[in-house]
């Protein structure tokens, strides 16, 4: 099946390919895209989460949830298009409170743990994780630019192997059904 389908690999990986590219040539824009595509998101999701609400109310089932869900997800999107910027600190905050709280999880983990499995190799991880946190706080326009980029890397990576991928089971394609998956 896969080999059969070879070319539709190769665009995938294409596709991730030119994403990160963008994303690494381009990260203003990548980041602009991202915000959009979340306000989009946001705006559809909060429509259908208030006609579900209606439509449970016409039902006289428990309705407020989804109308509440509606218009936080509503006014998030409307925030996404009006203040791009705001979003996008928002993002690289949360971003950040989640690194500092994880290396501090790390930390006290590794203070648990016995030096000969890797204690300080956890340490480590954790405290890099908190610097990365704090420099998010503190430079955050920085930190989307940098995040963008390790997203960019990651798609020319993931894109490069699909490719690799396509090309590799494009010359299988002719082989009967089973033949790919047993083979090497």
């Amino acid at each position: 099946m896969l080999a059969r389908n070879w070319w539709v690999m190769a665009l995938r990986g294409v596709c991730a390919v030119l994403f990160g590219l963008i994303a690494l040539l381009l990260p203003g824009v990548t980041i602009t895209s991202l915000v959009l595509l979340f306000a989009a998101y946001m705006l559809v999701d909060g429509v259908f989460a208030i006609v579900a609400g209606v439509r449970a109310a016409t039902r006289r089932e428990r309705w407020w949830p989804f109308i509440l869900e509606g218009v936080i997800d509503l006014v998030a999107g409307v925030v996404a298009v009006i203040a791009p910027i705001a979003t996008v600190l928002a993002f690289v905050w949360l971003g950040g409170a989640w690194a500092v709280v994880s290396g501090v999880m790390m930390i006290a983990a590794a203070i648990r743990l016995r030096t000969s499995h890797g204690k300080w190799w956890l340490g480590f991880g954790g405290l890099v994780s908190i610097v990365w946190g704090i420099l998010l706080f503190v430079a955050p326009i920085e930190g989307a630019v940098v995040m963008t980029w390790w997203l960019g890397a990651y798609a020319l990576v993931f894109g490069g192997a699909l490719i690799v991928l396509a090309f590799r089971l494009r010359g299988h394609r002719n082989e009967p059904r089973g033949a790919v998956q047993q083979g090497a």
